[in-house]
C-alpha cells in the first residue's frame, strides 16, 4: 500500500482501499480489463482448456480461447491520492461458481462484463448481485464483428433496474477500463451503501 504525505498536517496517512469485483460469462474479456488497467502485474488463475471440460464448458461464440479462469484475476489501479481500487476478477464458468461467495466478501459493488454475443451469459451475474445487494454496473465489451446494440437494448435484454448504469467500453484500453471503474465508484456513491453484503448460494 502506498502512502500519503498530508502537506498540511505533516501526517503519513493510508488512501482508501476499495475491492471491485469484475464478472461475466466466460471469455467475456475480465482477466483482459484487470491486466489492462493494473498499475502493477496482475496476478492470474488461468488453466489451459482440458478434454474433461468438453460437453461442460461452452464456448459457443469464443472458439479460440485457449483457457480459463480458475480462481480469480488480481490487479491494482489508483485512482486518486485518496483511492485505491483493488480488482477481483470472477471466474466465468458454472464450475468455479463456489468461489463467488469468497471473492464477494467485502467487496463494494461489481462491474458485470457483456458479450452482444453472449447476452445470456450476463444474467447469472445479475442475478447473483441482485440477490447479494451489491451495487453493480454493466459495460458492454465492444467485440470485432459484434453485433451492436443500443444500450436500451441491452438494459431491455437483461432485464436491468433503471438505475443500473450500462455504458460501452474496450476492456483491451486502460482509459477505457478506467472510465468503467469511476463510473461504478461513482453508482456506489450515489446508492449510498456502506454495507457489506453478505454471501449467499447459487
Amino acid at each position: 500500500m502506498d502512502y500519503v504525505n498530508s502537506e498540511r498536517t505533516g501526517q503519513v496517512t493510508l488512501p482508501t482501499a476499495i475491492k471491485i469485483l469484475i464478472a461475466g460469462g466466460f471469455g467475456v474479456g475480465k482477466t483482459t480489463l484487470v491486466g489492462s488497467v493494473s498499475e502493477t502485474k496482475p496476478l492470474r488463475t488461468e488453466e489451459v482448456l482440458s478434454e474433461q471440460g468438453v460437453g461442460v464448458d461452452d464456448i459457443s461464440g469464443v472458439e479460440t480461447k485457449s483457457t480459463t479462469t480458475v480462481a480469480m484475476d488480481f490487479g491494482r489501479i489508483t485512482i486518486s491520492e485518496e483511492l485505491v481500487l483493488y480488482l477481483f476478477g470472477t471466474p466465468g464458468q458454472d464450475r468455479f461458481w463456489f468461489v463467488w461467495d469468497e471473492l464477494t466478501i467485502g467487496a463494494l459493488g461489481a462491474v458485470v462484463l457483456a458479450d452482444t454475443r453472449r447476452l445470456a451469459d450476463c444474467f447469472p451475474s445479475v442475478d447473483y448481485f441482485e440477490r447479494t445487494r451489491l451495487p453493480f454496473i454493466v459495460a458492454v465489451n465492444c467485440f470485432e464483428n459484434a453485433r451492436q446494440y443500443s444500450l436500451d437494448e441491452v438494459r431491455l435484454a437483461l432485464d436491468l433496474d433503471p438505475d443500473v448504469p450500462v455504458m460501452l467500453c474496450d476492456a483491451r484500453e486502460r482509459q477505457s477500463s478506467k472510465e468503467v471503474l469511476v463510473a461504478l465508484i461513482e453508482h456506489v456513491k450515489k446508492q449510498g451503501l456502506s454495507r457489506r453484503p453478505e454471501p449467499v448460494g447459487h
